[in-house]
């Protein structure tokens, strides 16, 4: 039941959409933005729209970018004989921070989760398989979450890859069960991409 009336109920609802905030945490939000002057707000809307009319997915890998290419695709000097599949764009950061990686990147854009209908078909596979052939790919690093999803996507990937004479890896131990990349620190991180074994 709705507490609050008009615009601010509207932003509270907007804000509790958001993926880990709350109707408690939105309505912090709210409140926070009723106190800032006015300027703060709108430089807040500014980037929200700026963000959504910018951004877009690079024309490779499927990473964010406000460009053709991201980054890392654009960086001559990465090694594209490597790529590192993950299953979202967030999880190149963390990998990005061990220092361990200087090849290029693959976004999947999600996970295999018969759960929530999301199969193969609903991620970014057919376009990995277009760079096999396009690319001088020699590795793929198989970066997903060692959860039940991320193991699944693995496997799947493994299992079509393999016979395609590239060589399939997959981050080695050291990652908690269960976890996501993104908040993995540094040198776990960089540990488990030393360490990748062939799947």
């Amino acid at each position: 039941m709705s507490v609050y009336t008009g615009p601010l109920q509207a932003l509270i609802d907007e804000l509790n959409r958001m993926p880990g905030i709350g109707p408690k945490s939105a309505q912090r939000i709210a409140f926070h933005l009723l106190k800032v002057p006015a300027e703060d707000a709108k430089r807040l809307a500014h980037a929200i729209i700026e963000a959504k009319d910018t951004v877009r997915w690079c024309r490779s890998c499927f990473n964010v970018t406000d460009s053709e290419l991201c980054r890392y695709c654009a960086d001559e000097s990465r090694d594209g004989s490597q790529v590192c599949v993950v299953e979202e764009a967030r999880d190149i950061v963390a990998i990005e921070r061990s220092g361990a990686f200087k090849g290029r990147y693959h976004v999947l854009q999600g996970a295999i989760s018969p759960i929530e209908g999301i199969g193969p078909d609903q991620l970014r596979v057919r376009e990995l398989l277009q760079r096999l052939s396009d690319d001088a790919i020699i590795e793929l690093i198989l970066a997903t979450n060692p959860n039940v999803e991320g193991d699944a996507t693995a496997s799947y990937l493994a299992r079509i890859l393999k016979p395609l004479g590239v060589r399939v890896t997959r981050l080695a131990s050291g990652l908690p069960q269960g976890g996501d990349l993104e908040f993995a620190d540094e040198v776990t991180l960089g540990h488990a991409l030393e360490g990748r074994r062939e799947i």
